[in-house]
């Protein structure tokens, strides 16, 4: 008897933990855009996705992003199905990274999203909403009161200005954003954002970031973009001043990489400066021994 027990317990035991094992959702971070202000065919605007049980939380909206999402949808992502783009995080307001924003706004409206747009960013991201919404209140009450009948509700933009810590959570996932370090801007954010099963880190654009090494350290992936040293190297005064300030070297990423010990680090908005993606990557495996690739526009991890 005591032996059959024993079997009892432990065969219930050994379901209970595949249960929830299975049980656990999956995260997939999807490459959206993995380019820069070149107009590259073969890049779109930054911009990415991360994925879990049906839902999509996009950071960043460069240029193609809504076309880059359908193509996503298309290769079964169903949360990057037009009309479900509903929640975005935008790190900081250079053009590159928000030229997507209209189209962000008013495609999903058009294709029946049916609940407000809600964006998390940086201060100034009020005033951008406003006059975007401004530029288009013609468009706006054609689709909502003309023949088309649009859902009103799915024009709706909640902008919310963020600053650093816990800046959204649900029964997904917790988004938490940090300050980091782009230039003259006044406000650049990376985000960190924690699922059951994975802790993603997103860089946004930035020079060397303190910030960003304590808000990865231990992450599944980190995001983050690059330019090649060995590239600015040929280039001229300004643009070592200006690359120097605003974005991050493959020798400062790899000792940031060598610091937060990622279990991936996905190369993204990668600057080469004359060199190739190859060659940049390896200018990084020369001095960090992880996991590293170059990120491409449908890339999912």
């Amino acid at each position: 008897m005591g032996k059959s027990i024993f079997l009892v317990f432990l065969f219930s035991t050994l379901y209970f933990f595949a249960y929830t094992q299975n049980s656990i959702p999956t995260t997939q971070l999807v490459l959206l855009g993995t380019g820069t202000p070149i107009s590259n065919p073969e890049k779109s605007g930054p911009s990415l996705a991360i994925v879990i049980n049906g839902a999509s939380y996009v950071v960043d909206c460069g240029p193609g992003v809504v076309r880059r999402a359908s193509a996503a949808n298309e290769k079964g992502i169903t949360a990057l199905a037009t009309s479900k783009l509903k929640k975005l995080f935008i790190t900081h307001l250079h053009s590159d990274h928000t030229a997507g924003y209209p189209d962000f706004i008013f495609t999903p409206a058009v294709l029946h999203r049916k609940e407000p747009l809600e964006v998390y960013g940086p201060v100034g991201l009020q005033n951008m909403t406003q006059h975007i919404l401004e530029a288009y209140k013609e468009d706006i009450a054609i689709r909502i009161n003309g023949l088309e009948k649009g859902e009103p509700e799915g024009y709706l933009v909640n902008v919310h200005e963020v600053n650093s810590g816990i800046v959204y959570k649900d029964s997904n996932i917790t988004v938490k954003a940090f300050q980091v370090n782009h230039g003259s801007w006044k406000s650049a954010l990376g985000y960190r954002f924690e699922t059951a099963d994975k802790i993603i880190v997103v860089s946004g654009d930035c020079s060397y970031s303190e910030q960003l090494i304590k808000n990865a350290i231990g992450c599944d992936i980190l995001v983050h973009e690059v330019y090649s040293e060995k590239g600015l190297a040929t280039k001229g005064k300004d643009d070592k001043a200006y690359f120097t300030s605003f974005h991050t070297s493959t020798t400062e990423l790899a000792k940031i990489a060598n610091l937060v010990q990622p279990k991936l680090l996905v190369l993204s908005h990668q600057l080469p400066l004359g060199v190739s993606l190859p060659s940049l990557l390896e200018e990084i495996k020369v001095k960090y021994k992880g996991a590293v690739v170059n990120g491409n526009d449908l890339d999912v991890y």
